[in-house]
């Protein structure tokens, strides 16, 4: 059986589905993140994960529309921080297709934002369920001494 892991502080944030809101989801999470001995490129990629992840919700899962609502979850761990993006917008047909670099239903964007979570994130977890919704489920461990 597995350990339960002990969560050593959490916070959620839920808001609409406008891409104004990037940015708030991007600065609540650096903070709640930096409340540990992180390094600035740490908090900068995490930046950039969650940033990536909240504006695929907006606009992919949405249509860029405030249509419904976007919920960023956080949980400190002794390992690191787990980061949860979920909508309940229009889901993801092939979740592999999607995670492909270069792949977008949009010929305006670069499909470039899993690739960017891949590679700043530990771990990256993505499910999705058409006209349900997504969840991206990511975790960077801590490398700091202090990492509780």
């Amino acid at each position: 059986m597995a350990e339960k892991i002990k969560v050593a502080n959490s916070m959620a944030l839920e808001f609409l589905s406008l891409p104004e809101n990037v940015g708030l989801a991007r600065v609540a999470v650096a903070a709640f993140a930096a409340q540990v001995d992180m390094t600035l490129n740490e908090l900068e990629e995490i930046k950039v994960a969650v940033s990536e992840a909240v504006s695929n919700a907006i606009i992919h899962g949405y249509g860029g529309a405030p249509r419904g609502t976007v919920r960023v979850a956080v949980e400190r761990t002794q390992a690191g921080l787990v980061i949860i993006v979920e909508d309940k917008g229009c889901g993801i047909p092939d979740v592999a297709l999607a995670m492909q670099p270069a792949y977008s239903t949009d010929p305006e964007r670069m499909g470039l934002g899993f690739a960017f979570m891949q590679s700043f994130m530990d771990d990256l977890e993505v499910t999705s369920e058409v006209d349900r919704g997504t969840r991206v489920k990511m975790f960077k461990s801590f490398k700091g001494e202090n990492g509780e």
